[in-house]
C-alpha cells in the first residue's frame, strides 16, 4: 500500500475513532473526536486548545484533535461517524447541507457554534510579477488541498472574477515551500490572521497579499450571505499593509447523532472557557466572540447546544 500525504495527515484517526468507538457515550468520562486541520493552521490550533478545555471540564470529555486536510474532508468524517465534531466552512457547509459538488447527496449536519471567523488570504511574492487579481491569468496557483474549503472558495473567487488560472492543489506546507521557491506565482489559504508559518514565510522572504473584497458581491449574489468583506490589519504580517479580503465563518458541526448531553458539555466550554481557546499568534478579532456563537447559519443549531446556550443566556 502507498502511504499519502492523506494518509499520513488521517492517520491517527482510526486510533482516535477506535477509542471513541470502545468508550462510547455510556458513562461520566466520554471520548470525542475533533476533526481539524492541516499542521500549522488555526483549525488544527483551535482544535487543539478546545481538546485541552474538554478533557479539563466536567463532565469529563477525552477529546482528541485530529489532523485532516480541513473542511470538506471533516465533512465527510462526520458523515461517516469518524469524527464527534467537525470545524467547516459555512460555504462548505451549505453545499453539503443541499448536496452539491463536491458531496453526492445531501449530508444532514447540525452546529454548536460558530467559532471564528476565517479570512481568505491570496499570498504572492512582492518582488514577483503580480499586483492585482488578473496578473494571475494563466499563471500557476495553489487553491489549497483537495479536501479544504479553501479549493472550493478558489475555484468560485476565479470564476466570479474571470480569471483563468492554472490550478494547483497543495498542501499548506508544500504551497508555501512553492511560493518561496518560485514553482507557483500564487497561494491560496483560508485561515486566522495571523497565521504563523505566513508569517515565518514573510520574515524570509517578502509577500503580498492580493486584495479580493471587490468579489464579495458576486460571491453573495450567487451564493448567499456565507461570505463577508473583511480586512487584514495593517501589519499583521511583516510589510505588508491592510487588505480587504473575504470572511467566511467557521462552524463547529456534528451529525445528528450526537447525543444532547454532549452538545451541551462542549457549548458550556466554549462559552465559559472562550479566553482560552483563541491561538497565542491570534491578532483576535476573527476568533470566537461568546455574542455570536449561536450566529451558526445556514446550520440549524444542535438540540442541546441550543438548550444549552438558552439556560446560560435565558
Amino acid at each position: 500500500m502507498t502511504l499519502t500525504r492523506r494518509t499520513a495527515l488521517l492517520g491517527g484517526l482510526g486510533l482516535a475513532v477506535a477509542g471513541c468507538s470502545a468508550a462510547g457515550y455510556g458513562g461520566p468520562d466520554r471520548a470525542v473526536t475533533i476533526a481539524a486541520g492541516e499542521p500549522g493552521g488555526f483549525y488544527l490550533a483551535f482544535a487543539e486548545l478546545l481538546s485541552a478545555e474538554l478533557s479539563r471540564a466536567e463532565p469529563r470529555l477525552h477529546a482528541t484533535a485530529v489532523p485532516t486536510e480541513a473542511s470538506v474532508a471533516n465533512v465527510d468524517l462526520v458523515r461517516r461517524g469518524q469524527a464527534d465534531l467537525g470545524l467547516v466552512l459555512a460555504d462548505v457547509a451549505q453545499t453539503a447541507l443541499t448536496g452539491g459538488a463536491p458531496f453526492t447527496g445531501k449530508v444532514p449536519l447540525l452546529a454548536l457554534g460558530r467559532v471564528y471567523e476565517n479570512y481568505l488570504q491570496l499570498v504572492v511574492r512582492a518582488d514577483g510579477p503580480v499586483r492585482r487579481l488578473a496578473d494571475l491569468a494563466g499563471r500557476p496557483v495553489s487553491l489549497g488541498a483537495n479536501g479544504s474549503g479553501a479549493a472550493q472558495l478558489g475555484e468560485r473567487l476565479f470564476g466570479k472574477a474571470g480569471v483563468p488560472v492554472e490550478a494547483r492543489h497543495l498542501l499548506f506546507d508544500d504551497a508555501v515551500r512553492a511560493l518561496a521557491g518560485r514553482r507557483i506565482d500564487a497561494m491560496l489559504w483560508s485561515g486566522g490572521v495571523p497565521t504563523p508559518k505566513l508569517a515565518d514565510l514573510a520574515r524570509a522572504t517578502p509577500i503580498a497579499l492580493l486584495p479580493l473584497d471587490s468579489v464579495v458581491p458576486a460571491l453573495r449574489a450567487a451564493y448567499g450571505p456565507v461570505y463577508d468583506q473583511v480586512q487584514v490589519p495593517d501589519g499583521a504580517y511583516r510589510g505588508v499593509g491592510a487588505a480587504g479580503t473575504i470572511g467566511v465563518a467557521n462552524l463547529l458541526v456534528c451529525s445528528p447523532a450526537l447525543p444532547d448531553d454532549v452538545a451541551a458539555a462542549v457549548v458550556r466550554v466554549l462559552v465559559e472557557r472562550a479566553t482560552a481557546l483563541v491561538p497565542a499568534e491570534a491578532v483576535g478579532t476573527q476568533f470566537l466572540d461568546v455574542r455570536t456563537l449561536i450566529g451558526t447559519q445556514p446550520v440549524p443549531l444542535q438540540p442541546g447546544a441550543a438548550a444549552a446556550y438558552r439556560a446560560l443566556h435565558g
